[in-house]
């Protein structure tokens, strides 16, 4: 099945277990009266074209794999929602990222003013949400699932922040930009444990979760930063506004790659041909199959925890197929 294909396959299955925590955040902050109409649009724009069952669904199937109720999960599932989407809202701000893929970020299309309130009002409806889900817990599982939201999203600000001191730093190791992709990560360990301790996780259970959320993590914001490269636009913001992609940092080990990389960078615009062009020079490097090597060892890693709870949960399929994605076209 060719990578495509198979993303298309996991996004659905997501859907399908995210679904039901994303319509409630939608719900939630869509019956809100914003009185000023831009931000209402803005708000609307924002939930309609920016759907994130991923978070949801991972929590659903910790849960389930550790023995409780996937359903159990839904609204902290929509907390999650909330909160993620205004974290990435705030960093396109930060990285000036106008469109991601085909589609105008919110950024892109209302400005910033308009885009930090829409996520501050995001982040305020989520906190309501999840305070509100937790309530429904007992008192030591609340106590847990608070303290693993904001473990998660502190270390999530910290990476942020440490990235912004780097931007433009062509010289930035891929070591140091490896470790920022890690401690992204945090957010989908905190989700995979929040899952495990719903679903009434032994502690190993909880820190296998754990483990597997941070993988899953890495690997998927390690294909993003592939997938950077071959586009023009995002590969010009990343020069201009952010950190240099990660293969790219390995490829300029090598000083003639560097070189070659460099010269095209440098140019005042970047088309897809440039795009391309510094693709094929990071692909042919030795240096890049040290980062092969890093996702090989992580989607191994992943399959072995993944292993003990396969037999519990047909939906583990679904993380068992993102680790293997991890692996394609790379």
């Amino acid at each position: 099945m060719s990578s495509e294909k198979t993303a298309e396959k996991i996004s659905m299955e997501m859907e399908r277990l995210g679904r039901k925590a994303y319509e409630i955040a939608r719900e939630t902050v869509m019956k809100e009266k914003f009185k000023y109409k831009p931000l209402r649009e803005a708000v609307s724009y924002f939930m309609q074209e920016w759907r994130n069952f991923q978070h949801p669904a991972l929590l659903a199937i910790a849960c389930e794999a550790v023995g409780g109720n996937p359903e159990k999960t839904a609204s902290i599932g929509a907390a999650l929602v909330l909160l993620t989407g205004a974290a990435d809202i705030h960093d396109d701000i930060i990285d000036k990222s106008k469109t991601k893929g085909s589609k105008p970020t919110l950024f892109g299309k209302f400005g910033e003013e308009i885009s930090l309130l829409a996520g501050d009002a995001l982040l305020f409806k989520g906190l309501m949400l999840l305070d509100s889900a937790c309530e429904k817990l007992l008192k030591e599982k609340a106590k847990i699932v608070r303290e693993l939201v904001k473990q998660g999203f502190f270390e999530l600000g910290t990476a942020e922040a440490k990235e912004t001191s780097l931007k433009g730093n062509w010289n930035l190791t891929p070591e140091e930009y490896l470790d920022i992709i890690r401690r992204k990560a945090a957010v989908a360990e905190a989700t995979a444990r929040i899952g495990a301790v719903i679903g009434g996780a032994t502690p190993e259970e909880v820190e296998d979760w754990g483990k597997i959320g941070r993988i899953l993590g890495i690997l998927v914001n390690i294909r993003n930063e592939f997938v950077d490269v071959f586009e023009a636009e995002e590969l010009k913001n990343r020069r201009d506004n952010e950190c240099l992609p990660l293969p790219m940092l390995y490829a300029m080990r090598n000083p003639e790659a560097k070189k070659k990389i460099t010269f095209l960078l440098r140019k005042k615009e970047l088309t897809d041909d440039d795009a391309i062009r510094v693709a094929g020079v990071i692909l042919e490097t030795k240096e890049i199959q040290k980062l092969r090597d890093e996702v090989q060892n992580l989607t191994e890693e992943g399959s072995r925890l993944l292993k003990k709870y396969g037999r519990k949960c047909k939906n583990v399929n679904i993380a068992r197929n993102l680790l293997r994605l991890a692996l394609h076209d790379l």
